[in-house]
């Protein structure tokens, strides 16, 4: 309803600050208007909207209680009705950006469309904190709803349906001690396949990434990007000549990925090349020879695998034409010499620690691109730039043409690192500078942490195949310029 202001008395003239008299319709000292009025002042008490406590509504009062005592009102005039009240919208949240409590229906009373009250929860207050934690999302705190176990009809006679209680659900059995637990979910076991049998997640091999580091000798192998499995293998090792003088070794394998399990193929390989070069350095045999020897060990190894296994099908009668099939890079460091020995397209670059000196590579690829550029028939970019470029001519294997080992002896002048790598790594470091400009320069006091940055960079690049590198560094005193070197 409107409202009815009185004027009221003035105290004092507002031209003069006189007092009136009382009645005065003028000031009797200054002649001021005294029925003029001062404007009302724009703001007004704000008046706090509370919410009614959960009671029943008292009865409504009487027309004539309502109306204020200094109001005139006719005792016999009807009321007019109030007008509807103006709620503000509702905020979504409140001044801290959390949202504002949600009211179910049972909290407050109230009636349903047909005007019958609403049945009140039993025992429910405001007061009593939630039965359930509050479940974290979006960082906001909401109360999770208990789970019902059973969701009456609506009046359409259709049931509602309810999500499942996860705190209610039975835990899913934890496999018994000593099995492979899946690294997805952490309950389910894997199958001797890899996979789990819970979440049918594969499980990452063993192989997948590889580290090593012994002594002054570090090596690491990752499965890439691109590849399902590592099909590289790398053996390092140490041992002593017989005059009691330090032999370390690095091997590197790549498996040739159209022949079948090259993955065992490449470790077949490492390791027979590595135990034969720690059975015939200590002898005394020259490292040029004893690597000769370790790679015709390692062929004799990948051959042995073409064989039938135990309960083979009789019907791989041409197994032979896809043999397991590897190739084969390694590097020895012994009385001041350098040996490298290779079959196929995997190489040994030479990095200098003098930064300022020329980096070398130190193998021949046997490939298509190397045998184009070495019969003169194509420049290097051109040969390289072909799609045949990688085909390599030269491997470990029952289907290989002719076992034909390289070797080959240097003595540098000064110090530097030794990089045996496949060419998952050179694929994005070709050129012996660009391998260098990728060797970080503290790699010749941390090989390990060299090999694992060399790693990063062809990963970076897009590992498109498997990645293995090996860093050996060659301490030497300078002794003027100049290297000896023969090649077999």
């Amino acid at each position: 309803m409107s409202e009815s202001h009185q004027q009221p008395a003035l105290a004092r003239c507002p031209g003069c600050e006189e007092p009136p008299a009382s009645g005065d319709l003028y000031c009797g000292a200054c002649g001021y208007d005294l029925s003029a009025v001062p404007a009302r002042p724009d703001d007004r008490p704000t008046l706090a909207i509370t919410v009614p406590p959960a009671v029943p509504p008292a009865p409504a009062p009487s027309p004539a209680a309502a109306v204020p005592p200094t109001a005139p009102h006719a005792p016999d005039a009807p009321t007019p009705p109030a007008p509807a009240v103006q709620w503000p919208a509702a905020s979504e949240t409140d001044s801290s950006d959390v949202p504002v409590p949600v009211h179910r229906a049972t909290d407050l009373p109230g009636t349903d469309s047909g005007g019958k009250p609403l049945p009140a929860t039993p025992g429910a207050h405001h007061d009593d904190p939630p039965t359930t934690p509050p479940v974290r999302h979006d960082d906001r705190a909401v109360v999770a709803e208990p789970a019902t176990t059973a969701v009456p009809p609506d009046a359409s006679g259709d049931f509602a349906l309810a999500a499942p209680d996860p705190r209610t659900a039975e835990p899913t059995p934890t496999p018994a001690a000593g099995t492979k637990v899946c690294v997805a979910c952490r309950s389910g076991r894997v199958d001797p396949d890899g996979y789990c049998e819970n979440c049918g997640h594969a499980q990452p091999r063993e192989r997948d990434h590889m580290e090593q580091e012994l002594g002054s000798v570090a090596a690491v192998s990752d499965r890439g990007l691109r590849h399902h499995r590592n099909e590289d293998s790398f053996a390092v090792s140490s041992t002593a000549l017989p005059d009691g003088s330090p032999a370390v070794v690095a091997i590197v394998c790549d498996g040739v990925s159209s022949a079948s399990r090259p993955d065992e193929a490449s470790a077949a390989a490492a390791s027979a090349a590595n135990e034969a070069l720690l059975e015939s350095l200590p002898r005394g045999t020259h490292p040029q020879q004893a690597m000769h020897e370790a790679i015709v060990a390692a062929s004799e190894a990948v051959n042995a695998l073409a064989q039938d296994p135990p309960g083979s099908a009789e019907h791989e009668a041409h197994r032979h034409q896809n043999a397991p099939a590897c190739t084969l890079v390694g590097a020895i460091m012994a009385g001041g010499l350098l040996v490298v020995g290779w079959v196929g397209d995997s190489r040994v670059y030479w990095v200098p620690d003098d930064r300022t000196g020329p980096p070398a590579r130190l193998t021949e690829d046997d490939s298509w691109a190397a045998q184009m550029v070495a019969a003169g028939l194509m420049n290097e970019a051109e040969a390289y730039a072909d799609e045949r470029a990688h085909a390599i001519t030269g491997w470990l294997g029952a289907d290989s043409y002719e076992l034909e080992p390289h070797t080959a002896s240097f003595k540098p002048d000064r110090p530097g690192l030794v990089v045996v790598c496949t060419d998952g790594l050179w694929n994005y470091a070709e050129s012996a500078e660009e391998m260098a400009a990728a060797v970080p320069p503290e790699a010749h006091r941390r090989p390990l942490h060299g090999a694992q940055v060399l790693v990063g960079h062809a990963l970076d690049g897009g590992g498109h195949d498997n990645v293995t590198v090996a860093l050996l560094p060659f301490a030497v005193e300078p002794q003027g310029a100049g290297s000896a070197c023969t090649t077999v």
